[in-house]
C-alpha cells in the first residue's frame, strides 16, 4: 500500500470551491481506478490562506500511474485548481505502508 501526499495553499475565499472540486471532480475520477483505496483532505488555517494536505491511498504504484501517468511524482494540478492556489507542491510524496 502506498500513500500519495500533496500540499497546496489555497486562497481563503476559494477554500470551499477547492473542497467542492475535490469531491465532485478529482475523487469521482480516481474512484474509478482499480487499486485506489481512499482519499482524505486535511486543512489548516494560515495567515496567507488555507493549507490543504490531500492524502490518497493506493494498492500499488501501477494504480497511481493510471491517475498520474509515468511521471507519477509530478503533481496532477488542473488549471482550475492552479487558479485557486497561492502556492502548491509541484511534486508529490509517496510513502509505503510498513
Amino acid at each position: 500500500m502506498i500513500f500519495r501526499n500533496w500540499t497546496g495553499l489555497c486562497k481563503k475565499e476559494k477554500a470551499d470551491d477547492y473542497i467542492h472540486h475535490l469531491h465532485q471532480d478529482t475523487f469521482q475520477e480516481i474512484e474509478k481506478i482499480d487499486g485506489f483505496i481512499k482519499a482524505s483532505i486535511l486543512k489548516r488555517e494560515l495567515p496567507e490562506g488555507v493549507e490543504f494536505l490531500v492524502i490518497t491511498e493506493w494498492q500499488s504504484l501501477d494504480a497511481i500511474k493510471q491517475f498520474a501517468g509515468s511521471d507519477y511524482d509530478t503533481a496532477v494540478v488542473p488549471q482550475i485548481v492552479r487558479d485557486m492556489m497561492v502556492r502548491f507542491d509541484e511534486k508529490v510524496r509517496h510513502y509505503e505502508i510498513i
